[in-house]
């Protein structure tokens, strides 16, 4: 079984727990305004099979201690759900620890025949890292050109059955930093019960010139980080201390 790679990172420490083997897939239907991987977007590139990718990883498994092994992001990866599945039961018979980095649009509670596919990828994966972009459904199509009413079941299902999950969402001042929502995406995450970690990160602009080589329009231009204290505003109402468990 083969994917559409974008590029591979063979020592990365902020995408899953531990030292990560990370696989970067290509294709994404989503277009969130502050995307830094707009080159991800198409599903294009070269391709690699699961066996070829895994031995590439085994490589490096003296690195990754107890906690690490392998994490696939994107572009979105269950796009390429096959591939994923061929790809983490190899791992998985190699007692390879599994990430997946997704903001969950593809998840389609109805569609019997792919739902089959996701509980079969579920029993060899780890965790799951889950983009929370935004809680109300008109804003996260504002930003991001897709509704999130199935990407919140996904989060629900994820709890249902246990699936460990960190939770992302990214602070862009004036855009996903509105008190309003932060309280509105913490009330969400309380009620899941399998929450590891909430990640709260800081917008940046280093994608910028990739939109300018790629010939896109990049409309937060200008668009400044969030300081240090709304940072800490924003941690504290996402209670980003209170998630540690998978840590320890």
């Amino acid at each position: 079984m083969n994917a559409f790679i974008q590029k591979i990172e063979s020592f990365g420490l902020v995408d899953g727990p531990g030292v990560r083997f990370i696989v970067f897939l290509n294709g994404c239907a989503m277009r969130c305004r502050y995307c830094h991987n707009p080159e991800t977007w198409k599903m294009a590139g070269t391709q690699r099979s699961a066996q070829d990718l895994l031995d590439q990883a085994l490589r490096f498994k003296s690195y990754w201690g107890k906690k690490g092994g392998i994490t696939v992001s994107g572009g979105e990866p269950l796009l390429q759900i096959d591939f994923l599945i061929d790809f983490f039961e190899k791992a998985h018979l190699k007692g390879v620890n599994t990430c997946i980095d997704t903001a969950g649009q593809p998840f389609a509670p109805e569609n019997e025949k792919w739902m089959k596919k996701f509980e079969r990828l579920m029993r060899v994966t780890d965790c799951v890292l889950l983009d929370l972009k935004e809680i109300d459904d008109k804003k996260h199509q504002a930003l991001t050109a897709c509704g999130n009413e199935n990407i919140l079941k996904l989060a629900t299902w994820l709890s249902d059955h246990d699936i460990p999950v960190w939770i992302r969402h990214v602070l862009v001042p004036g855009v996903t930093d509105d008190e309003e929502s932060l309280f509105r995406l913490r009330d969400f995450i309380r009620g899941l019960k399998n929450v590891h970690r909430v990640e709260n990160l800081p917008y940046h602009s280093l994608g910028e010139v990739k939109y300018a080589s790629l010939g896109i329009p990049y409309t937060l231009l200008g668009q400044a980080s969030p300081t240090a204290e709304q940072k800490q505003l924003a941690d504290e109402i996402l209670e980003v201390e209170k998630y540690t468990r998978y840590l320890q």
